[in-house]
């Protein structure tokens, strides 16, 4: 007999992949052959074939979530719960065969139809956890609402999941949509039509978000998720990695940065006084949260390639890096080994089937680490660490002119997509300086970010005659986002007009940029906005850090002022 088992568990991992081999052991000892689809990422890709389907005299299918079967149509099916299948899977090989019947399509099945979709469930996160993770939510919600869908939103920001999703929710849904720019956890939507996107694309255009998830027709595979095209690879994967690694070592560096800067308000020097309260907030903040960045930035970027076993190796690496000097790029490069090392090993590496619990929490760990361990003490290390001494002390030791063209070029960068890739790498570059003690550009980065909703919020108050009713509204608002270091304030008039907005955006953040650097303006914490300056010895100087941003923010609001036209309603 030929049959094909399939088996799922709402995580994706253990469970699926031990039910899979005991009934593939037990469908051999009966001789019959068995193809095996195994939705976990400790299995390689392994989805049935037509030609497998077509053959097949039954199809064993062991889960605890929803998965599709359309294409098992006139097959004899069983389906049943996993524990069964684990207690005893040659019993249970025997119940199936005996009530298998010929699967019938149902409506959830004709996937072509979207029509018939009116359940969606989504799931929003950027790195930050804060702007784009939110707003991209309440833009999904209002515009389903409008389009007559039901949909509840999951938002992954930097205070943790809210709105969570449960079971039963996912269940009955017909579609999931994904807008993220860090990695999630997508094994719950095992057999779920699931499409991705961004949050910006969800943000700006969330009605054609929508109508092109209702159209999609890819069911979701946790083993087909990870065997993405070298290209998209290529343009996507490693970004998105980076900037999942970058949204778990914000909070540590927020932290840091802060405690540090309290530890200065007994003196700039009071921290070498052993015993002090200055020393303990200085240990707290320096020796403990900045000396984990590294580690938590390494780990998370493996954690993204490969999931829970990256993060051990990815962590060793990345603290070697930081021991070894290399920095925010040892980190980098020793988590993009550690991940693409752990994921190789989990899907490569055959095991037995007694001893295959161990892989994920014995074998992949070790070899990863050795392997990642190795490269950075013998390879990386050294090359690395000379390259990021060389780039502090040019920093440091950087004339006039040179601070000046480096803080134009962050301020542009910040302001030219208000929270897209490439905001994200100018300010992830200048995070990642932090570590080595070097806080101008994180200075310059936040200081422009803050400029387009604050240029944006001002000019409609500089040029009210040329701004609708909705427009003074969301004036009003950017105001208050950019003070809190949201650039996405900005957003709904950049959507609107960006031949003009950008452009104006963008020379204000650059001259906001180049007014920090010379005014030497340095910045202990990468985020918080105004807030931080509340802070003492947070901001150095302050008053001119002030007055960059103000600059800035001025340029920004009568240039937009000065060539928009007018959308007064002549009514």
């Amino acid at each position: 007999m030929k049959m094909i088992i399939i088996t799922a568990c709402p995580n994706g991992t253990t469970t699926s992949y031990l039910a899979a081999q005991l009934l593939k052991h037990a469908a051999l000892q009966r001789g019959w052959h068995a193809s095996v689809e195994c939705h976990s990422p400790l299995s390689a890709n392994n989805t049935v074939t037509d030609a497998e389907i077509a053959s097949a005299d039954l199809v064993v299918v062991a889960c605890d979530i929803e998965l599709n079967l359309s294409r098992f149509v006139n097959k004899a099916v069983y389906c049943s719960a996993i524990a069964p299948a684990l207690a005893d899977p040659d019993e249970w090989l025997t119940v199936a065969q005996q009530n298998a019947t010929p699967y019938v399509a149902s409506n959830k099945d004709r996937l072509s139809e979207p029509a018939s979709v009116h359940n969606i469930v989504a799931i929003t996160a950027c790195p930050t956890g804060v702007a784009h993770t939110f707003m991209a939510a309440e833009a999904l919600s209002d515009s389903a609402a409008q389009l007559g869908i039901n949909v509840k939103v999951e938002t992954q920001g930097s205070v943790g999941a809210q709105n969570t999703l449960t079971a039963s929710e996912i269940a009955q849904a017909d579609v999931v949509i994904v807008a993220a720019d860090i990695e999630v956890n997508t094994g719950r939507f095992n057999g779920k039509r699931l499409y991705r996107t961004s949050t910006g694309q969800a943000l700006k255009l969330p009605e054609q978000t929508l109508k092109q998830a209702l159209a999609e027709t890819n069911v979701h595979n946790a083993n087909q998720a990870s065997q993405t095209s070298a290209a998209s690879e290529e343009k996507t994967g490693p970004y998105q990695h980076l900037l999942t690694g970058v949204s778990f070592m914000l909070p540590m560096v927020v932290a840091g940065g802060l405690i540090i800067a309290l530890s200065f308000v007994f003196g700039i020097n009071a921290a070498d006084q052993e015993g002090s309260l200055a020393a303990a907030l200085m240990q707290i903040g320096g020796a403990s949260a900045f000396a984990l960045m590294i580690p938590v930035l390494s780990g998370y970027i493996a954690y993204s390639i490969a999931d829970r076993p990256g993060i051990a190796p990815g962590m060793i690496g990345g603290m070697l890096a930081s021991t070894l000097g290399a920095g925010f790029l040892g980190g980098i490069i020793s988590g993009f080994l550690a991940g693409y090392c752990a994921r190789w090993l989990a899907q490569k590496v055959p095991m037995p089937t007694s001893l295959s619990a161990l892989k994920p929490i014995l074998v992949i760990p070790l070899f990863a680490s050795l392997f990642t361990g190795l490269i950075m003490i013998y390879v990386v290390g050294t090359p690395v660490a000379w390259v990021m001494n060389a780039l502090t002390e040019f920093l440091n030791n950087m004339g006039s002119t040179n601070a000046v063209l480096l803080g134009v070029l962050i301020g542009a960068m910040m302001c030219f997509d208000m929270g897209g890739p490439v905001n994200k790498a100018a300010y992830a570059f200048s995070v990642g300086l932090l570590a080595s003690q070097t806080y101008g550009p994180m200075a310059a980065a936040m200081a422009a970010g803050m400029v387009p909703a604050l240029g944006m919020g001002v000019a409609t108050f500089v040029a009210r005659h040329k701004f609708n009713a909705a427009e003074q509204e969301a004036g009003k608002a950017a105001c208050v986002l950019g003070l809190c270091f949201i650039s996405e304030g900005a957003i709904p008039f950049a959507a609107r007009d960006p031949l003009r907005v950008i452009p104006c955006c963008m020379l204000g953040g650059a001259i906001t940029g180049a007014l920090s650097m010379v005014f030497g303006a340095k910045l202990l914490a990468p985020h918080g906005g105004i807030f931080v300056f509340f802070i003492p010895n947070a901001i150095h100087p302050l008053g001119g850090y002030a007055l960059a941003i103000a600059a800035g923010a001025m340029v920004t609001a009568i240039s937009y002022a000065i060539i928009k036209r007018s959308d007064v309603d002549m009514l």
